[in-house]
């Protein structure tokens, strides 16, 4: 309710005497209404002539005949209430008009309508924290799940280095026995025949000074016997054991180690590969699930090349052009396979169906000239079962082939694809991630594809699914 409006209200709510809300108001003859109190003060100061007067227009009033007002008191408490509060008086003085006022009811009504919306707002509020809740929750079942297995993972790979010391250990300490074994038995006979020859010799020096002291006719056949004995006997010196003994040279631990974080690195990149199974040559069979690959019938068990040199070639489904990429390889078994990466996508036509298909080129001079970085491949290969090569460019039309050495035969290859730092890194998983080869300064000049070649070997090429 505005004041300004409400003149009427201004007076008669107000006390005259004492200026304020009324207080328990009386109502005098001539209209005007005062405070009980405050009426009840000014009898004797009004009293004139026997008469009471009234303070405002001076109209005589009788004291013992004023009358409550019911009415102004419901419309001050009216007035003093504001959300549940009484106002001050002076809020409905001249210098506060303007001030809204309320009914209880009004209040309580539109309280109830806030709390309505501030009961939905928070329900709101607390369901979206449940489900916050929950996924926090889950992230944190995932992460202790992903620490476990890591946890697993890494006492496994220790545990297994541990294995291959303790094996290494007892190994070359029973190479040493087996050594000393061998030496010492040999040495033993050596001594044996010395003592055999000694013992020969003192009876021939015996017989020869026995048979000097005695010479006569009668004797002359044995002395000549004994004469051609010395003459003819050759002392046999044994074999002579070599002092030099096979040192044992200690695996490079701190290499091992730096093998085992690049590959743990590497492997924190691992993507799931599927293979395209979509060669115009058909001279591949690629596996329903997309990750195993078989050269075809027409091939199996030959031991030759094919005359295309493009036949076994196959790709991923998935390509790259920024970012790093790690994916594992099964060759268990394969007396040969090439892997790696291209990155040519200029000689490649695009399949009727779908992905993309090498399309051959017969101005290669032989099976390898075309494995070069230069005509965007990178990649290394097993042939003949056990001569491991890279594939680097030259000044000539082959490529240069170089020859690696691996301790350990891999089972199961795994290939890095830094496109960030221009690498393609492999790495022998089996060997507990000890490096294979690595190509720097790639220059991929466009959509990078892994690359698998089964080559002439029947036994299939598989793609390992991430941290199997």
């Amino acid at each position: 309710m505005d004041f300004s409006s409400q003149g009427s209200i201004h007076e008669e709510v107000i006390c005259r005497i004492c200026h304020q809300l009324l207080t328990e108001p009386l109502s005098l003859n001539c209209g005007h209404n005062f405070c009980q109190a405050c009426i009840s003060a000014n009898e004797s100061e009004s009293f004139f002539g026997g008469q009471c007067r009234c303070p405002v227009c001076q109209s005589p009033y009788d004291p013992w005949n004023l009358l409550p007002n019911q009415q102004l008191t419901d419309r001050v408490k009216k007035i003093r209430e504001e959300d549940g509060k009484a106002i001050c008086s002076f809020c409905v003085q001249e210098q506060h008009q303007g001030h809204q006022i309320y009914s209880v009811e009004e209040v309580v009504k539109e309280c109830q309508e806030k709390f309505q919306v501030a009961v939905y707002r928070l329900t709101q509020e607390q369901q979206e924290a449940e489900k916050l809740e929950g996924v926090i929750n889950e992230e944190r079942d995932t992460w202790k799940n992903c620490m476990q297995t890591e946890r697993e993972r890494i006492l496994k790979g220790f545990e297994e280095m541990r294995g291959i010391l303790d094996r290494e250990e007892k190994r070359e300490l029973q190479k040493l026995d087996d050594n000393e074994v061998h030496v010492l038995d040999n040495l033993a006979v050596a001594k044996d025949q010395m003592a055999q020859q000694s013992q020969y010799m003192r009876e021939l020096i015996s017989d020869l000074q026995r048979h000097m002291c005695e010479a006569s006719v009668d004797t002359l056949q044995d002395i000549i016997n004994v004469i051609r004995r010395s003459e003819v006997w050759t002392l046999k010196k044994p074999k002579i054991v070599s002092k030099k003994l096979s040192t044992f040279r200690f695996p490079d631990l701190n290499g091992m180690l730096k093998a085992f974080k690049e590959l743990a690195e590497a492997q924190s990149h691992w993507v799931d590969l599927t293979l395209n199974p979509f060669n115009d040559l058909s001279n591949v069979v690629v596996s329903e699930d997309h990750r195993q690959v078989t050269i075809g019938s027409d091939f199996m068990f030959r031991n030759v090349y094919p005359r295309n040199f493009f036949a076994f070639d196959v790709q991923s489904s998935q390509n790259f052009s920024s970012g790093k990429y790690y994916w594992e390889v099964d060759v268990s078994g394969k007396v040969a396979w090439i892997l790696g990466v291209y990155s040519k996508t200029s000689n490649l036509n695009r399949n009727k169906s779908s992905g993309f298909v090498f399309t051959p080129k017969p101005n290669y001079s032989n099976a390898y000239s075309r494995f070069r970085p230069e005509n965007g491949y990178w990649v290394v290969g097993l042939q003949n079962q056990s001569e491991y090569n890279a594939f680097e460019d030259s000044s000539t039309t082959d490529p240069n082939i170089l020859t690696l050495f691996i301790a350990v035969p891999p089972h199961r290859v795994g290939i890095f694809l830094d496109q960030e730092a221009s690498t393609v890194t492999f790495f022998n998983v089996t060997n507990h991630g000890s490096l294979i080869y690595k190509f720097s300064k790639c220059h991929f000049s466009q959509t990078v594809y892994p690359y698998f070649n089964p080559w002439n070997c029947p036994v299939p090429i598989t793609l390992c699914p991430p941290s199997s």
